[in-house]
């Protein structure tokens, strides 16, 4: 985590390097990308979770055949 140090000299470079007319739009596209990265990653993390839950399920259902004393499959 940041201090409140640490941000007050990211926030004074950011205004050297980028000025005052471009840093706000600067800082607004930088919100976007996080918010799109957290959409995604939080997206694939569903998909992920959805897949297991669904190979759990066809993996539940799916038969088993019995096996004899000789460990081979009954016909």
């Amino acid at each position: 985590m940041l201090s409140p140090v640490d941000v007050l000299i990211i926030g004074a470079v950011a205004l050297v390097v980028f000025g005052p007319d471009q840093l706000p739009k600067v800082a607004r596209r930088a919100g976007q990308v996080v918010r799109e990265v957290q959409n995604t990653s939080a997206s694939f993390i569903r998909e992920m979770e959805r897949a297991a839950d669904d190979s759990d399920y066809h993996a539940a259902a799916a038969p088993v055949a019995p096996e004899n004393v000789a460990g081979e499959a009954e016909p």
